[in-house]
């Protein structure tokens, strides 16, 4: 392991910087001294006013500026590109969610294709020295053999959301190939924490919870079969991004690409989960919280499991996830109930 750690001097350009991943990642490295330029277009996809709450907490770091553009506009990010002259580029911003995918593929279509296409061709006429983007653990699809390892098949995915994903990985092995460019490409593996996606399923159990609505459960009431996934807080996420951040790596055939789980490699039960989540939000009220639960099918789109292996990242940078699923729920539940006034 030949690791180099994080370069303050450098200028760090995050897309989906008012994100829940974007924002955490902006102000580790703003803490460490760091230039971050910001981009993001404010999307109503969840709650607006969460973004801008986020963003209130980076405005009195001094390093950090906020565009507000769409990576979708080619010649606004062009621009971007040659006005600051990013060193590294962490692009996040997507259009995320496999359920919505299936009702609004056309903004699947401009954010994910073609809005990377253009941080592709924005990298390649103002280079940089890395480009990291974010990839999914949905591109695994179905796959049976757990724990996903990087090299497994991938070419089934059961989404829109993955087969975007799933594109983004070509089309970057494609730039990295022809143009050179250092690219790392993070399989994110259910990310959670305090001021996450409310479009998650721990963040709308919640908000169901406190508005006195049942929580829907899409596993057909089967808890021998019940659905897996490897829940992953958010702080191991930012870490495993900041520890890539100078590391480009060589991947397939010399090429200057290379994929990388980033999961927590303990799957949880659904219904595990959600009972953790049932006690966290009692001991962050000082009272018992049980959900009303209604058992559905499980939707088109969802896959039965998700598992990560992080060996590769493990040997590429030193690091796996680590914090446990009781901790990180404990932090989201005392956030949302501090946040949202929960009495």
């Amino acid at each position: 392991m030949n690791y180099k750690p994080l370069d303050p001097s450098k200028t760090y350009l995050i897309t989906g910087a008012a994100g829940f991943i974007g924002y955490y990642l902006s102000r580790k490295l703003l803490d460490q001294g760091c230039q971050v330029v910001g981009v993001d277009n404010f999307n109503d996809y969840y709650d607006v006013n969460l973004k801008f709450a986020r963003l209130e907490l980076l405005k009195p770091y001094e390093k950090f500026m906020i565009i507000e553009a769409d990576i979708s506009d080619k010649t606004n990010i062009m621009n971007i590109f040659e006005n600051h002259k990013p060193d590294v580029v962490v692009n996040l911003a997507a259009q995320a969610g496999v359920r919505y995918s299936i009702e609004h593929p056309d903004v699947y279509i401009q954010s994910n294709i073609i809005g990377f296409y253009n941080i592709l061709e924005a990298c390649r006429h103002s280079p940089v020295e890395h480009l990291l983007y974010a990839s999914s653990s949905s591109v695994y699809g179905a796959n049976k053999k757990v724990p996903f390892e990087e090299s497994d098949f991938v070419d089934n995915p059961v989404s829109l959301y993955a087969s975007t994903k799933k594109s983004n990985e070509l089309m970057a092995h494609t730039y990295s190939h022809l143009y050179n460019i250092p690219a790392t490409g993070l399989r994110f593996f259910t990310v959670y924490g305090p001021m996450g996606r409310p479009d998650m399923a721990y963040f709308g159990f919640t908000d169901k919870y406190f508005s006195g609505q049942p929580i829907k459960i899409f596993n057909n009431g089967d808890f021998e079969n019940d659905l897996y996934r490897d829940f992953t807080y958010i702080d191991d996420i930012v870490e495993g991004i900041e520890r890539l951040l100078c590391n480009p790596s060589v991947g397939h055939d010399n090429v200057p690409h290379k994929i990388f789980n980033i999961g927590n490699k303990k799957p949880e039960k659904l219904m595990v989960f959600i009972e953790k989540l049932e006690k966290c939000l009692s001991d962050a009220l000082g009272r018992e919280v049980l959900f009303e639960k209604v058992f559905e099918p499980i939707k088109p789109g969802d896959v039965p499991a998700t598992y990560a292996s992080t060996d590769l990242l493990q040997k590429a940078v030193g690091f796996q996830p680590s914090t446990s699923i009781e901790e990180g729920l404990h932090k989201f539940a005392q956030w949302y109930v501090d946040y949202y006034n929960v009495q």
